[in-house]
């Protein structure tokens, strides 16, 4: 019974993007592929992304295969240590890019427009009665109300309100990544650093987090539609 209802009608565009794979990108990487096989993934980054379609950093970063340990939830978090849940699929993949993979460095990757922090920003409704997506977004709740405090009653109607929620999300995913005994202790050592990014779907624009000062700067300038402008979360 089970069995049947596992649909055989594999999606029409997979397939033709497959064959697009097989004919164009797979011949000059084929030798790549074949040493990845034998020897192994050895990357130097880890992303956290958001599980959003519009924001794959293999296509961000245009990198080959190999070059990212990539891991991607609802609204790109890092949820702080903790051993007594019963699932811990981003802190597994945390777990084995440190200690098994030795990356250098951890990219938090926030976007524009991220359904997870609007719906919790809204309050929306749970879409099921699991509310799986409203369980795991209480995890911003600190970014939240730190960023709340900081905030005019104006402000915290403004439409740039959200913006400065997902910013401040990637925030909270540093610190948390920081409650990590095994990445603390690498950071202190100055064997993996950690960083912040925040992608512009509707632009393109990639800004990057000074750890200094807490804002974020396009990564390449002249690429924000006002050059050399910054955002804060606060």
């Amino acid at each position: 019974m089970a069995r049947a209802l596992i649909s055989s009608d594999f999606p029409a565009q997979l397939t033709q993007g497959y064959r697009a794979f097989l004919d164009s990108r797979f011949p000059g990487e084929r030798r790549r592929f074949e040493i990845l096989a034998e020897r192994g993934q050895s990357p130097e980054v880890m992303i956290i992304g958001c599980c959003d379609s519009r924001v794959s950093p293999e296509v961000i970063f245009d990198a080959s295969p190999g070059e990212m340990f990539v891991v991607r939830n609802v609204a790109n978090l890092v949820p702080p240590f903790e051993t007594g849940g019963d699932y811990h699929g981003t802190s597994a993949a945390l777990e084995f890019a440190v200690q098994a993979l030795k990356v250098k460095h951890i990219v938090v990757l926030g976007h524009q427009s991220c359904g997870g922090i609007k719906a919790f920003a809204n309050k929306a409704d749970p879409l099921s009665p699991g509310d799986f997506i409203g369980s795991w977004m209480t995890l911003i709740a600190p970014a939240a109300e730190r960023l709340d405090e900081s905030l005019t009653d104006a402000q915290r109607t403004a439409a740039d309100y959200v913006t400065r929620l997902e910013l401040a999300a990637i925030e909270l995913s540093l610190r948390n990544l920081l409650t990590f005994p095994c990445v603390r202790t690498l950071v202190e050592r100055g064997q993996l650093a950690l960083h912040g990014a925040y992608f512009g779907v509707a632009n393109g624009v990639l800004m990057i987090r000074d750890p200094q000062t807490g804002a974020f700067a396009p990564a390449v300038e002249g690429s924000a539609t006002s050059p050399g402008q910054a955002m804060r979360w606060s």
